[in-house]
């Protein structure tokens, strides 16, 4: 069976960067299962597997405009110290989510002084030409509740994203657990 649109397949791979450092892979674990043709893999990378099959092996490098985007500096911004709790330990590196006007977003702290801290709200692999080694494990037909998964109608009760705690605020989907208001 094909790769294509509405198929769940389950692929190994292993993500490095131009230099060969790598940067993620599946090998010693379950291989990576995703419904294809929806948008859960990078664009490029899911161009790529369409119309392959179990077995197939191959290399591709990706462009950051079909992986994570271009860096974008824009998305750095320095935030008063006061935003955040007097008594936080902040430290660069870490990672917060953030309320944005475009929604939560989750930001990389790079700099901390007294009065500020600089967030970069780029995906730590904005910018980066990715080079992907995959093997094609597996392709099947995606059953109903695959294609339509069950929503919580705004309650999460049966959501195993977040347990039935959707956010403080009770908003739905706001775990970021795919569960959306109004049985969507």
């Amino acid at each position: 069976m094909k790769i294509a649109k509405n198929k769940m397949v389950k692929i190994h791979y292993t993500l490095k960067d131009t230099e060969g450092k790598q940067i993620d892979s599946s090998e010693g674990k379950e291989p990576l299962e995703y419904l294809h043709g929806t948008g859960n893999l990078i664009t490029g990378l899911e161009d790529e597997l369409e119309g392959k099959e179990p077995g197939d092996k191959f290399t591709v490098t990706i462009a950051p405009k079909d992986a994570y985007g271009e860096y974008d500096e824009q998305m750095v911004v320095e935030v008063p110290r006061a935003q955040f709790d007097s008594d936080a330990q902040i430290e660069v590196g870490m990672k917060f989510q953030a309320g944005t006007a475009g929604g939560p977003m989750i930001v990389t702290v790079k700099k901390v002084t007294d009065d500020t801290v600089t967030v970069d709200g780029n995906h730590e692999l904005a910018g980066k030409t990715l080079v992907f080694d995959v093997e094609v494990k597996d392709v099947r037909d995606a059953t109903e509740e695959e294609l339509n998964p069950p929503s919580c109608g705004g309650d999460c009760g049966g959501c195993s994203g977040c347990g039935g705690d959707c956010s403080e605020d009770g908003e739905a989907g706001s775990c970021g657990c795919g569960c959306s208001a109004g049985g969507e």
